[in-house]
This record gives structure tokens, C-alpha cells and sequence, in this order.
């Protein structure tokens, strides 16, 4: 998955090392200072302002660390994107909305990618990688938001426009869990430091804060038509 957070680093240190080089060659003893270049900005978490760093923080920024909380975010998100993945394999047979089946391959395709990352993220790193259907597992703690069994059993067993509220209704609450996941991380010290996991994260928050109001949208369309 590509990321924001390198590209901005690398950029920055590209500029800074022109820069250096430039006041030092070929410019005599007593010549005007060069003057500095535009600002390195470093985006803040969602919900904080970004700010103003040097060329020397941006560096250190690039060989910043993962700590055991970007760990347990990773192998929780992967159960928590794996129980959408199942809830919107519902959606075909048990709606007869095409704007819900596109929202529902929206967030197929999206979370399977991410899924995918999150793997390779923690292979990469030698830690467990749990598999997708562990929070199925008897005992399994549910990260926030997610439907309990009985939640889904019930999901399953409606059709037609019941199944389309109560599955907008659902997916709102598992992607405000979500919301729960990355702002918990961001309030970890010295978590959400990793690139990939930065932006990983603010992707996430970004993605489902939108598909939340778009759901919103569908779900309030649903209770006009109902009261028709």
C-alpha cells in the first residue's frame, strides 16, 4: 500500500540535501545566504492540525519504530475487516437494492485489499497473523463495533428491504467500531509512528467516516419509503 507519510520523508530529505549542496559548492566566501526553502509539513493523526518540522525530524520520522500497540491494531483490524467481508457476502442474495450491492462490493474490495496488507505488515515483522475467521472462534473478544453471533444469525435471516436497514444499521455500527480502533492507536503513546501504519490508519478513518454518511443517507431513504 503506498504511502503518503515515505513520500512526504523522501521528499523532504531530497530538498534538504539540494539545498546543502547548493550553499556549499561553488559559492564564494562572504556571497548572500541562500535563501530557505518552502516548509516540511508533517500531516497530523486524524482530528489534529499538522505542523511545521525540520529537515533533520523528517529524517528521524523515517526510521521511526512499530511498538506492540500497532501490533494488537493490525491483528484486530484484520478480524474486524474480515467480519465486513462476511456481512456484505449476505448482500447479493437478500437485496433486491443495486445501490446496495455496489456499497456492498465497495466494501469487499476495499477490505479485502487492506486484509492483504495488514498480513504482509505483520509477516513482515515475524509477528502472528491471525487468521481471518478467528473472531468466529468460541471465545474470541470482539473488537468494538463488531455484530455478535447472534446479531449475525439475525442479519442472515431477513430479506428485502428489513435486511437492507438492518445491515446499513450494522455496518454503520462496525465501521464506527472502526473509528474506536484508530483513535485508541493514536491515543497510544508512541503508536501510529510507523509510516505504513500512519497511513494505513488515516486511511481508514478517512474511508469509513464517509461510507458512514453515505449509509446515513441510505438508511434515512429507507425510512421515507417505509413511511409512504
Amino acid at each position: 500500500m503506498a504511502s503518503r507519510i515515505t513520500a512526504l520523508v523522501l521528499t523532504a530529505l531530497a530538498v534538504a540535501s539540494c539545498r546543502t549542496a547548493g550553499r556549499t559548492a561553488g559559492i564564494a566566501p562572504g556571497s548572500p545566504a541562500v535563501p530557505p526553502g518552502p516548509p516540511i509539513i508533517q500531516p497530523g493523526a486524524p482530528g489534529e492540525a499538522s505542523r511545521v518540522i525540520s529537515a533533520e525530524q523528517a529524517a528521524d520520522l523515517s526510521q521511526v519504530q512499530y511498538i506492540g500497540a500497532d501490533i494488537k491494531f493490525m491483528q484486530g483490524m484484520i478480524g474486524h475487516h474480515a467480519q465486513a467481508v462476511e456481512m456484505v457476502a449476505l448482500v447479493p442474495s437478500r437485496t433486491g437494492s443495486e445501490d446496495m450491492k455496489k456499497l456492498a462490493l465497495r466494501i469487499d474490495v476495499s477490505q479485502q485489499d487492506e486484509i492483504k496488507m495488514m498480513q504482509r505488515w505483520l509477516e513482515v515483522r515475524g509477528q502472528q497473523v491471525p487468521a481471518p475467521g478467528a473472531h468466529r472462534m468460541s471465545g474470541a473478544t470482539l473488537m468494538p463495533g463488531m455484530l455478535t453471533p447472534e446479531e449475525m444469525a439475525h442479519l442472515a435471516g431477513t430479506k428485502g428491504a428489513d435486511f437492507d436497514r438492518l445491515f446499513l444499521a450494522g455496518m454503520i455500527k462496525h465501521h464506527g467500531g472502526a473509528l474506536t480502533m484508530v483513535e485508541e492507536l493514536f491515543a497510544a503513546p508512541g503508536a501510529g509512528q510507523d509510516v505504513e501504519i500512519f497511513s494505513f490508519a488515516s486511511d481508514v478513518d478517512a474511508d469509513q467516516r464517509m461510507e458512514i454518511d453515505r449509509m446515513g443517507a441510505m438508511l434515512n431513504a429507507l425510512a421515507r419509503e417505509r413511511q409512504q
